[in-house]
C-alpha cells in the first residue's frame, strides 16, 4: 500500500486514539472531582456534627447548677432569681474565637486543615421563653460569605435547648450553628491540582507526540514526491543526451560520414558536448551529496564581488539576445570586497541568473543591484519573470523542489540549484530571501559579510 493511501488511514487513526485519550481523561478528572466533593462535604459534616455536640453539651454542663437562697428570699416569679436560674447559652457563654477554636479542632480532627471557614450562632426568636431576646454570634466575614451561594457551601445544625433539670427555669431558646466554607470548589480543585497538572501535562505529550508523527509523515510523504520527481528529471536529463550521443555513434558508423572528415568533427563534437553535459549532470549531484554530508570545503579569499557579476552577466548576454532580453547593471555598493570562494560565489550569481531566466517571459528583463551597508554587501537580483506563489517561496529552497511552471515546458533541471544557492550563501555567513508575485516577477537579496581591513 502507497504511503499516499495508507496516510489518512494513519492519521483517523491516530486522531481517534487522540481525542478518545483525552476524552477519558476529561471524564476521569469529573468523577473524581465528584468524588472528592462528596468526601470533602462528608468530613464538614461529620466536623460541624462535633461541634454542636460539644456546644450543646458544655451548654447544658449548667443545667443542675443550684442556688443557695435565704428563706423567703426566693420566688418563682421574681425576674432576677429567673435570669440567675436560667441556663446561658452559646452566645452568652463563649466569645466568636472561642468557637473559631472549636470549629478548627474538630476540622483538624476528620482531617481538613487550613481551610477558611465562617460561622454564626444564632438564637431563635421562637423559642418558649418569651422573655427572652434574639442573639446572635457571628465571625468577621460571615454575612459577605453567605451571599455567593453558587460556590460557597452551608452547614447548619440546630443547638437543641435541653430543658431545665428541676423544671424551674422553662425551655430556654434554641441557637443554631451554621458553618459556610467559602469557595468550596476552589479547595477541592486545590487538593486535586497535582493530579490535574499531571493529567494535562501527559494530554500535552500525546498531542506533541501526534503533531511529531503526522509532521513526519507530512515531511515523508513530501520527500516521496521529492525523491519521485527527482527520478524523472534526472531520467529525462539523461536520456536525452544518451538518445543524441546513440545517433551520433549511428551517424558516425555510415561510409558517407566516416569519407567526410568535416562531417566526422561535427559528430564527434557533438558527442563529446553532450558527454560534458551529462558530466556536469553527474558533478551537480555529487555537489549536494557533499554539501549534505557538510563535507564541501570552501577556499575562501579576499574578492571583489563587483567583478564576478560583471563575468556571470556577460556569460548570458547570448542567451538573452536569443530571448529578445536585456539586462542592467547598477553596482553601487562603495565597497564590495568580500570574503568568499571564487568558485562557489560565481556559481551562486550564475545559478540566480540562469533562474531568471529559465523563468522569463517576453520582454525579460534582468537587473542586478549592489548597496553596501557598515557591514554587509547587498546583492539583489529582479527579473520580471512568471513570479511565484506563497507557497513555493516556502519552499523554493528544499532540495529537488521545482517550482510549477505552468505552460512552460523547457524548464529543465533536478531542482537543486536553489538549495546549492541557500547552501553556500550560509556558508559564507550570509542570508537570501526571496520576494515575488505571481506574473510579475522575483527579486532574490544576499548578503554577505564585507572582509574588514
Amino acid at each position: 500500500m502507497g504511503l499516499k493511501k495508507i496516510f489518512p488511514i494513519i492519521f483517523v487513526l491516530i486522531s481517534l486514539s487522540l481525542i478518545g485519550s483525552i476524552y477519558i481523561q476529561i471524564n476521569w478528572i469529573l468523577t473524581m472531582l465528584e468524588n472528592k466533593q462528596e468526601e470533602l462535604h462528608h468530613k464538614l459534616v461529620d466536623a460541624t456534627g462535633y461541634v454542636a455536640q460539644e456546644l450543646v453539651s458544655q451548654r447544658g454542663s449548667n443545667a443542675s447548677k443550684v442556688l443557695r437562697l435565704r428563706p423567703g428570699l426566693w420566688r418563682p416569679s421574681d425576674p432576677f432569681t429567673m435570669e440567675l436560674m436560667r441556663v446561658p447559652t452559646v452566645v452568652e457563654r463563649y466569645t466568636a474565637d472561642d468557637i473559631s477554636d472549636k470549629i478548627r479542632k474538630a476540622f483538624n480532627m476528620v482531617g481538613i486543615k487550613n481551610t477558611r471557614f465562617e460561622f454564626s450562632v444564632s438564637s431563635d426568636p421562637g423559642g418558649s421563653d418569651l422573655n427572652f431576646h434574639p442573639q446572635e454570634l457571628r465571625s468577621k466575614n460571615f454575612l459577605k460569605s453567605i451571599e455567593d451561594t453558587v460556590n460557597n457551601n452551608f452547614f447548619i445544625v440546630p443547638l437543641q435547648a435541653p430543658d431545665n433539670a428541676d423544671g424551674g427555669g422553662g425551655a430556654l431558646p434554641d441557637e443554631v450553628l451554621a458553618i459556610v466554607i467559602p469557595d468550596f470548589k476552589k479547595i477541592v480543585l486545590g487538593e486535586m491540582r497535582t493530579m490535574i497538572a499531571g493529567a494535562i501535562f501527559f494530554t500535552l505529550v500525546i498531542i506533541a507526540a501526534f503533531y511529531v508523527t503526522v509532521n513526519a509523515l507530512v515531511r515523508q510523504k513530501k520527500l516521496s514526491e521529492i525523491k519521485n520527481d527527482f527520478i524523472n528529471n534526472m531520467t529525462h536529463e539523461f536520456k536525452t543526451p544518451l538518445a543524441t550521443i546513440s545517433l551520433a555513434v549511428d551517424a558516425l558508423r555510415n561510409e558517407k560520414v566516416v569519407q567526410d572528415r568535416s562531417k566526422s568533427e561535427y559528430f564527434t563534437g557533438i558527442i563529446k558536448e553532450e558527454n560534458k553535459r551529462m558530466n556536469k549532470q553527474v558533478e551537480t549531484i555529487l555537489q549536494a551529496s557533499l554539501l549534505d554530508r557538510q563535507e564541501q570545503q570552501l577556499n575562501r579569499k579576499p574578492l571583489h564581488a563587483h567583478e564576478f557579476i560583471q563575468e556571470a552577466m556577460e556569460n548570458f548576454h547570448l542567451q538573452l539576445e536569443g530571448k529578445g532580453g536585456r539586462s542592467e547593471l547598477q553596482l553601487n555598493a562603495k565597497n564590495d570586497l568580500v570574503f568568499a570562494d571564487e568558485v562557489h560565489f560565481m556559481n551562486i550569481v550564475t545559478n540566480l541568473i540562469d533562474n531568471a531566466v529559465k523563468y522569463s517571459k517576453e520582454n525579460l528583463c534582468i537587473r542586478i543591484t549592489t548597496q553596501s551597508t557598515p557591514k554587509n554587501l547587498i546583492i539583489r537580483i529582479e527579473d520580471n519573470g512568471i513570479g511565484m506563489s506563497k507557497e513555493t517561496q516556502r519552499r523554493i529552497f528544499e532540495k529537488f523542489y521545482r517550482a510549477h511552471t505552468g505552460n512552460l515546458h523547457n524548464v529543465k533541471g533536478f531542482g537543486l540549484g536553489l538549495s546549492y544557492v541557500k547552501t553556500i550563501v550560509e556558508a559564507h555567513e550570509g542570508k537570501i530571501r526571496v520576494d515575488s508575485t505571481v506574473g510579475k516577477g522575483t527579486t532574490f537579496t544576499m548578503e554577505f559579510p564585507l572582509k574588514s581591513d
